[in-house]
Parts: structure tokens; C-alpha cells; sequence
């Protein structure tokens, strides 16, 4: 037997022995505090990321303050208003209170990819898109012993580009210094003759980058007999450029004319100016919210994802519509080969308009915005869900939708009533269907009002018909059966004058001459 001391000795071995930490337990230690070092990091970039965001709206709301405190100022000689703010509030309009408020958030097809159940959709349709080039190449191979792959019309369209982008820098640079110093020159203290002068130069400066713009982009298609895709780059600059150039006086000016006599207000810096030439907005702000980084592979993935949409409307336009209005003009007019004109073209009407949607409207804007780390990337809303007309006009462009509601339809309330609702509405489709029938004539090279009449009449009478009350999916249905027709309408009826123009030239250029559709007449 063993002696009792020697007992209590073993158990605080034993014990001893059980206290230490095992081997392994370090390792994990380790392992937890890398995950922590991670968190924490996470963490930080998620606050930094709320720090910008709340700082940008409150920036919003200062300005806002700002600007409602400069025009509740009260002239010389006239005392300060009674009446309480919350009397204001109420007899104000609501829809002169809205403004455009930048926040941080993905485009809705970034959010949608996040879903596998989306991003199989995706996958389905790229693939669809596939089997249907795949399919034609094949039977191109097996008929004439040779694959078609439609360059002739790519190459075709995007013709003397290298001009157009000549042509693109003097816009650039007319948009760059006009507006700009054309407000430092009315942003002088309001003292003397010197501010008049400066007033007269400012206008002077618009007045000939109106005319730069105007005239610089016409006359180049024109004399240059630019093909269609070049003629897209020059004139959605030009409107590009017409429209920030408006935002930026728009936004600025009326704090310029509302400072005292004998002060000056400081002028927005110039790089903030032109960030905002660049940044796919076209409401100017001081500020922006910003992303922490710029994702490359974003930026490569979105342009790639454009150019192929390019490839594939050029291989669309190829097949299905070169064929078929190619010899249209010179056959005898009929009602039934018009009438199957228009259904053959709403297929490749909706593939042009999504592929047009997908290319311009998410892959280029949210490239630009990536590597401009510019946050609010809510390009368009989920315009495929409409059942109106109405709500579709406000969410398939918002770029163009935000422009258009600050600076037509709320100045219009100022100008003509708060109650004159309908009539600023009316204004804003006048000037959408006018830019929008510009844009088809330059591009095109010829008048012929089919977009005017689709957007202008039928439109507004549809955005008034079809209005916000009517849900459920059979007006869903609806508004897809109408846009589906309407496009089939358009698609025909510009291919048949594209080749009408070339078929039968006019004899000499006349105003009538150029203002009838030659399609009208040029059937044999």
C-alpha cells in the first residue's frame, strides 16, 4: 500500500494535467482572432458606408434649408412674415416639394442577380440567344458553304466614327467652359456697371455654346453623311450636354440672383462641375454620395456585357429585318403585306428595346458610375411589372425621368398654378416626343413623325387611360400587347422609308420633298 501523502500529491498532478489546454486550442484561438480582425473590418467599411450616405442626405437637407431660407428673405423695407411655417407647409403644392435626393443603392438587376432563381433566367435566356445565332450560321454554312456573321452592317453603321469623336471634343469643351464661366461672371458682387458687363459676357458665352451644340453635330452628319451609329454618338451628346448644361444653371443661377447687392456667393468648384459632366445624373448637386472603391471587374464585365449586346442587335437587324424591308418599296403596295410587316417586326422590336435597355440603361451607366464611384446607381425601376402606362414612362428611364419632372413639369406648376397638373404633364410630353422624334430624324437621316404620333397622341392618351388605379396582371398583359404593337409599328414603318430613302431618291431636295415619306409613293 501506498502512503496517504503521496495520495493528494497525485490528484493535484492529475488535476494539474486536466487544467492544462489542450494542443489544439491555440490553433483556434488564432483562427477566432483572424475572424474577429475581419469582422471588425467589415464593420468599419458598413460604417463608413452609412457615414457617406447619412452625410449626403444631410448635405441635401442644409441645401434645402439653405435655399428656402434665401427666397423666404424679405425685400428692403418690407417686415418679416407672421404666418408659422406649418401654414406654409400646408398651402404649399406637394409635388413643388419634391426634389431629388441622392442615396447609395444597386441598380435593380444587380439586386435581382444576387437571386440563383434570376440569374438562371439569365443564363437561359444568353443561351436562347446562342442556339438562335448558332442556328442561323449553321444553315448559312449548309445553304451557301460559308458563315455570315452580319459584319458588313456593323461595320456599315459605325462608319467614320473616329470623325464623330473629333467632333465630340470641341461639345465637350464648349459644355466644359461656357456654363461655368458664364455663372462665375454673374456670381461677381452686384456693384456698378462691372456685374452688367459680366452679365452681357455670360450670355454672350451661352449663346455660342448653344450654337456650338446646335450646329457643330448637324452640320458634321450632314456634309459627312454620317452612318446611323456614328450619328448616335454626336446626337446623344449633344442632348446630353444640352440638358446637364440647363441642370447645372438650372441648380446654380438662382442663388447667384438671390444674393445682396454689394456681396458675392461663392461659385461651385469646378471639379465638382466636372465630375457631374461625366457621372450618369443629369440633376447637378454639389456633392454626391460616393462608393469606398472601384470594382475593375465590374467595370470590364459591364462593358463586355454592352459590346455583345451590340453584336447581337447588329446579327438581330441582320435576319430578321434586312430580308424582309430589303425589297419592300419596290413591290405594289397592299394592306396585307403591311399588316404582316408589323408582326413579323415586334420580335426583333422587343429584342432591340431590351437589348437597348440592358446595354445603355444598366451595363454603360453602372460602368460609368464604378469608375466614377458615384453610389446612386437607380438607373430605372422595375418597368416590366407596369400595368400603366403612366408608371412605365416614370420608371423605364429615371435619368431622363428625373430631369424632365424638376425642370418641365415642376417649373411648369410654378409658372402656370400649383392646380395646372394636367397641362405641365402635357408639357412634359410635348418636349419628350419633340426630342425623342429629333433624336429618330438625326439618326436616321429623314422626317418621318412615326415616334411624334406613337408618343405624343397615343401615349398621352394611354398614360391618361391607363392610369395608376388599374392593377392586377391582365393590365400587365395589356401594357406588354400594346408596347409589343407599337413597336412593331415602328420597327416597320422606319425600315420601309430607310429603304424607300435609297430605292427612290427624291429628284431635287424640296421642303415638301424632304417633309412626305418617301415610302409613301415609291412602291412600284
Amino acid at each position: 500500500m501506498k502512503p496517504r501523502a503521496a495520495r493528494p500529491r497525485k490528484r493535484e498532478g492529475q488535476r494539474g494535467e486536466q487544467e492544462d489546454p489542450p494542443a489544439g486550442e491555440g490553433n483556434t484561438e488564432t483562427h477566432r482572432g483572424s475572424d474577429l480582425v475581419q469582422w471588425t473590418r467589415r464593420m468599419e467599411a458598413v460604417k463608413t458606408q452609412l457615414l457617406e450616405q447619412a452625410q449626403g442626405q444631410l448635405l441635401e437637407l442644409l441645401d434645402r434649408a439653405m435655399w428656402e431660407a434665401i427666397q423666404s428673405y424679405p425685400p428692403q423695407g418690407r417686415p418679416l412674415s407672421s404666418i408659422p411655417p406649418d401654414s406654409l407647409s400646408k398651402t404649399r403644392e406637394p409635388a413643388l416639394e419634391k426634389r431629388k435626393v441622392f442615396v447609395i443603392r444597386k441598380s435593380l438587376l444587380d439586386e435581382l442577380m444576387e437571386v440563383q432563381h434570376f440569374r438562371t433566367i439569365y443564363h437561359v435566356f444568353i443561351a436562347g440567344l446562342c442556339v438562335f445565332i448558332i442556328n442561323t450560321l449553321a444553315i448559312d454554312f449548309i445553304d451557301e458553304g460559308r458563315l455570315m456573321l452580319e459584319s458588313d452592317l456593323l461595320i456599315f453603321s459605325f462608319g467614320q466614327l473616329p470623325l464623330a469623336l473629333m467632333t465630340w471634343l470641341p461639345m465637350f469643351l464648349s459644355t466644359l467652359l461656357a456654363p461655368y464661366h458664364a455663372l462665375r461672371l454673374w456670381a461677381r458682387p452686384q456693384v456698378g456697371g462691372a456685374w452688367t458687363l459680366g452679365v452681357g459676357l455670360g450670355c454672350l458665352l451661352l449663346a455660342a455654346h448653344t450654337a456650338v451644340l446646335g450646329i457643330l453635330p448637324v452640320h458634321v452628319a450632314v456634309d459627312y453623311q454620317l452612318p446611323p451609329a456614328s450619328r448616335c454618338v454626336l446626337v446623344f451628346e449633344q442632348v446630353r450636354f444640352l440638358m446637364k448644361s440647363y441642370s447645372f444653371l438650372r441648380e446654380a443661377v438662382p442663388g447667384t440672383l438671390c444674393a445682396r447687392g454689394g456681396e458675392g456667393i461663392r461659385a461651385p468648384s469646378f471639379s465638382s462641375y466636372l465630375y457631374f459632366l461625366f457621372c450618369p445624373t443629369l440633376i447637378y448637386r454639389e456633392t454626391y454620395p460616393r462608393t469606398p472603391n472601384v470594382r475593375w471587374n465590374y467595370v470590364a464585365k459591364n462593358f463586355a456585357q454592352a459590346l455583345g449586346c451590340v453584336l447581337s442587335a447588329c446579327f438581330i437587324l441582320g435576319r430578321l429585318c434586312v430580308p424582309v424591308f430589303a425589297n419592300m418599296s419596290q413591290e405594289p403596295f397592299s394592306t396585307r403585306a403591311l399588316v404582316l410587316s408589323i408582326m413579323h417586326a415586334m420580335l426583333p422590336g422587343v429584342f432591340m428595346l431590351l437589348l437597348i435597355f440592358f446595354a445603355f440603361l444598366h451595363c454603360w451607366l453602372n460602368a460609368f458610375a464604378e469608375m466614377l464611384r458615384f453610389g446612386d446607381r437607380m438607373f430605372y425601376r422595375d418597368w416590366w411589372n407596369s400595368t400603366s402606362f403612366s408608371n412605365y414612362y416614370r420608371t423605364w428611364n429615371v435619368v431622363v425621368h428625373d430631369w424632365l419632372y424638376s425642370y418641365i413639369y415642376q417649373d411648369g406648376l410654378r409658372l402656370l398654378g400649383g392646380r395646372a397638373r394636367r397641362m405641365a404633364m402635357l408639357g412634359v410630353f410635348l418636349v419628350s416626343a419633340v426630342v425623342h422624334e429629333y433624336i429618330f430624324c438625326f439618326v436616321l437621316g429623314f422626317f418621318y413623325p412615326v415616334i411624334l404620333m406613337l408618343f405624343l397622341v397615343f401615349g398621352g392618351l394611354l398614360n391618361f387611360t391607363m392610369h395608376d388605379r388599374h392593377t392586377g396582371p391582365a393590365w400587365n398583359v395589356l401594357m406588354w400587347t400594346i408596347l409589343f404593337l407599337g413597336l412593331g409599328i415602328q420597327v416597320s414603318l422606319y425600315c420601309q422609308e430607310w429603304y424607300a430613302q435609297r430605292h427612290c431618291p427624291p429628284a431635287q431636295t424640296t421642303f415638301w420633298g424632304l417633309m412626305i415619306p418617301r415610302s409613301w409613293s415609291c412602291h412600284t
